[in-house]
């Protein structure tokens, strides 16, 4: 299967995009990026140097994914999301002197299989989110969030758990749709 480039998008020849993978208008994946099998990039979609990116992730239109992100496979990044890597950002030294790359520590950011984060949501860096998590739309996540869970807010918070199959669990941890259960160690 072939990658498909939009014309008027920028692709790194020293990035790695996996075989389907679809890259629409004006998307910029930079030098060093790898990306799996079957991703889609949206419009306006910005992936930074180093970036990694499992197979049929989907990164809906003007996400900004920074140096330190990993993204495993079946990701979905909604319209608008914003990852940071700086806990401590300043455009300018003390010195008034600009901050250069040996001037701050990049913190990793890890989301996990299956997981969701809704549209206009911001993700501070060095967070875990969890396998088959939902971050909902317009958050902001500042801590790690479990396997299934399902937070939202500003700052996000731990609002219950969601099946893989994107529907709310009961108080008992079981999907009403597809009667998947909760795994014990998922609770926290």
């Amino acid at each position: 299967m072939a990658v498909f480039i939009h014309p008027t998008a920028e692709v790194s020849k020293q990035a790695k995009l996996g075989d389907g993978t679809y890259v629409w208008n004006f998307a910029q994946i930079r030098e060093g990026v790898v990306v799996g099998e079957r991703c889609v990039f949206g419009k306006g979609t910005y992936v930074d140097a180093k970036v990694k990116i499992g197979d049929r992730v989907k990164i809906q239109n003007n996400a900004s994914i920074f140096h330190g992100v990993t993204l495993e496979s079946g990701v979905f990044i909604g319209p608008h999301v914003c990852f940071t890597n700086d806990l401590h950002p300043r455009a300018i030294n003390p010195d008034m002197s600009f901050k250069e790359p040996t001037d701050w520590i990049m913190m990793p950011t890890l989301v996990k299989f299956g997981a969701a984060i809704g549209a206009n949501s911001t993700i501070r860096c060095g967070v875990t989110i969890g396998k088959w998590a939902m971050i909902g739309a317009g958050s902001v996540v500042t801590k790690d969030v479990p396997d299934y869970g399902l937070a939202f807010g500003a700052p996000a918070m731990l609002h219950g758990y969601v099946c893989p199959c994107g529907q709310r669990l009961d108080a008992a941890g079981r999907c009403k749709k597809c009667g998947f259960d909760l795994p014990a160690d998922a609770l926290q």
